[in-house]
């Protein structure tokens, strides 16, 4: 029953939170160092979902060039840098890692 109760809490706050921002979105206006800054919240959290698992894929460090989730996510990376491209660097880490994957 407490997890029921935990879950419906949390479904209420995320929805209050969300329909403060269509309702009172017109008349909110952040400040211009706060808009900067959430520019970055969605790189910051595919980060903080994607490097534990590339660095631990096992649970344990594993920084050995064998790792495909470490070498694919470095290869995206810097398909991303060069390119700027965020679709085709995706694509190719996931061959890269398919790849990895199969062959190893």
């Amino acid at each position: 029953m407490h997890e029921w109760l935990a879950i419906l809490g949390m479904m209420a706050v995320t929805v209050a939170i969300r329909a403060s921002f269509l309702v009172f979105g017109q008349r909110l206006a952040f400040p211009d160092w706060l808009n900067r800054a959430l520019h970055y919240v969605p790189a910051a959290v595919l980060s903080a979902l994607v490097v534990p698992m590339a660095l631990a894929p096992g649970g344990t460090l594993d920084i050995r060039p064998g790792n495909p989730w470490l070498v694919g996510t470095l290869v995206s990376l810097a398909v991303a840098f060069k390119t700027g491209k965020t679709l085709l660097a995706i694509v190719v880490s996931f061959v890269v890692y398919g790849a990895m994957r199969w062959l190893l």
